[in-house]
């Protein structure tokens, strides 16, 4: 056998094992960042947020917000599900309310309509200022783009049946 027939392959078992590098040291960046991540959650003195990975698994997580003063999702716990893509911070967890929630940006299956979840994502956000931004969303919907168009309807013109609605929607996890 001559050394050009073996050339293809092993090109290719080099660009295989680039990947394969590539591949490990992404998982390795991903991995600090998201520990790095959580010490900053756990040393953070922000009231009213929380998340942690689920059984040691850094690439999924729960988190929980208490709903704000003031809104109709005071004092409620919600609790949301975080799963990382291989190249985080570079895209967007995905992340769903696992707690039912009645609001006009976040449907019956736990999606959210919220801007820098999608096309507005930075690597300069992390879990604590998606958190953050979810807390803050649960006062101040964006009634433009609602997943939940009577919600939306309702937090204008009906605070007392919106209310009413949020609290029947409203399960913690121990029911």
């Amino acid at each position: 056998m001559d050394s050009s027939a073996m050339a293809p392959s092993g090109s290719a078992e080099g660009a295989k094992s680039a990947s394969m590098s590539r591949s490990a040291n992404n998982n390795a960046n991903v991995t600090k960042r998201l520990q790095t991540e959580l010490m900053s959650l756990m040393m953070s003195t922000t009231p009213g947020i929380s998340a942690f990975p689920n059984d040691g698994n850094l690439l999924e997580w729960t988190g929980t917000i208490v709903g704000p003063e003031g809104t109709p999702y005071a004092g409620l716990s919600l609790k949301l599900s975080f799963d990382f893509p291989a190249n985080y911070p570079y895209e967007p967890p995905t992340v769903l309310f696992k707690t039912p929630v009645y609001h006009p940006n976040i449907d019956f299956a736990g999606r959210i309509c919220l801007d820098i979840l999608k096309d507005k994502w930075s690597a300069i956000y992390n879990v604590q200022s998606v958190l953050l931004s979810l807390q803050s969303l649960l006062g101040e919907p964006n009634n433009a783009s609602p997943l939940n168009g009577q919600a939306a309807e309702l937090w204008d013109k009906d605070p007392a049946e919106f209310k009413r609605l949020v609290l029947a929607r409203h399960r913690d996890d121990d029911e």
